[in-house]
């Protein structure tokens, strides 16, 4: 018998989820998204529900992000609609978890990108084990930072967010913890004594008061000045420029980092930037729509399908981008990314709260 993709069930006073792809690093599917949906939707009138509890089952990873395979294969056979349809569901679900009622509590250990931080970084509470390591790396197969990302990266301190869009860096556990990605650190042992807490009752922050320790040390804090600095800049060639300069007076942060821009997608980047600039201004509702306009326009361009092609199909890490270089991207053709569309926007039915800023 195969086993289900997603398990929802209620356990004592919680709600628990545990995403059941472990080989696949949790990646998110159509089926798992309508399953967590349709169980807070079950668990939002149920009163014997106190909390929502997530977790990713395996080792490796809570969430490594949407099965980027079954997207690019729906889009090359030009079955744009049941791509579109895992975008839209996928942004609702993000928006329903962060206007969520009642507690949120992702339990997060190993890898989480992209869709796994949909899943988790819009919930009310975020618990990092020691091996937890975020990342948005979407530049670099020619997608951008999605799920929210337009909501909460911009709202991270010293520019992290711009700087976590464009690099694709990853942070640790202790990065995590210091630049406000997670709220507490619970070792990975801990975990499943911080659920039964939760299972019998015991109010939130006490259970995971109780089970925390402090945090690891961050190695991008040291850099903080150096982040700030570089990745205030207003336009990709400046932010280059900053790093350059800093790379030259002996920085390996900085040139690390102006590396790892250089290899992702120009048009990507220029998306990223611009989503990290008018982010802070937006609520929930506006990020999203923002979000699906640009993937609706992706989902029929060029770069996405060469970057996955390249990283994931060919793994030949040499992908020819459309335009090649960042000095070659206009503006007006990234705007048009964000305008909003002719039919088919992001809508989200029944309002369930005021939106959040």
């Amino acid at each position: 018998m195969r086993e289900p993709e997603v398990t929802c069930e209620k356990v004592g006073s919680c709600g628990i989820v545990a995403l059941n792809r472990p080989k696949a690093l949790n990646a998110l599917t159509l089926t798992m998204v309508r399953e967590i949906a349709a169980a807070l939707d079950r668990w939002e009138n149920d009163a014997g529900v106190n909390c929502v509890i997530i977790r990713g089952m395996g080792d490796k990873a809570f969430c490594a992000g949407g099965d980027i395979r079954i997207l690019y294969d729906l889009g090359k056979a030009g079955r744009h609609a049941e791509q579109l349809s895992f975008w839209r569901e996928e942004y609702r679900l993000n928006r329903r978890i962060k206007l969520y009622p009642k507690p949120y509590l992702a339990l997060v250990g190993g890898i989480v990108m992209g869709g796994g931080a949909g899943l988790s970084l819009h919930g009310s509470h975020v618990v990092a084990g020691e091996n937890f390591t975020f990342a948005m790396p979407e530049a670099g197969i020619g997608f951008f930072p999605d799920v929210g990302a337009t909501f909460f990266l911009p709202r991270l301190p010293l520019h992290a967010g711009v700087y976590l869009a464009l690099t694709g860096a990853r942070m640790s556990c202790g990065d995590a913890l210091t630049f406000g990605v997670a709220g507490a650190h619970v070792p990975l042992a801990r975990h499943a004594g911080l659920a039964q807490r939760l299972i019998g009752g015991e109010a939130i922050a006490a259970a995971i008061a109780a089970e925390s320790v402090p945090p690891p040390a961050s190695a991008l804090a040291p850099q903080s000045q150096t982040l700030d600095h570089c990745f205030s800049a207003a336009t990709l060639t400046s932010i280059l420029a900053n790093l350059d300069d800093a790379s030259e007076a002996g920085s390996n942060f900085a040139r690390s980092a102006a590396q790892a821009i250089r290899s992702k997608s120009p048009s990507s980047l220029a998306i990223a930037l611009r989503q990290m600039q008018i982010g802070s201004k937006l609520d929930i509702d506006e990020a999203l729509r923002t979000e699906f306009r640009i993937v609706s326009r992706i989902a029929s361009g060029h770069d996405f399908y060469e970057g996955v092609r390249a990283v994931i199909i060919d793994k030949d890490n040499r992908p020819r981008w459309k335009p090649a270089a960042i000095e070659s991207v206009e503006s007006a053709a990234i705007e048009s990314y964000f305008a909003p569309l002719l039919e088919g926007e992001l809508d989200f039915g029944v309002q369930i709260g005021a939106s959040s800023s």
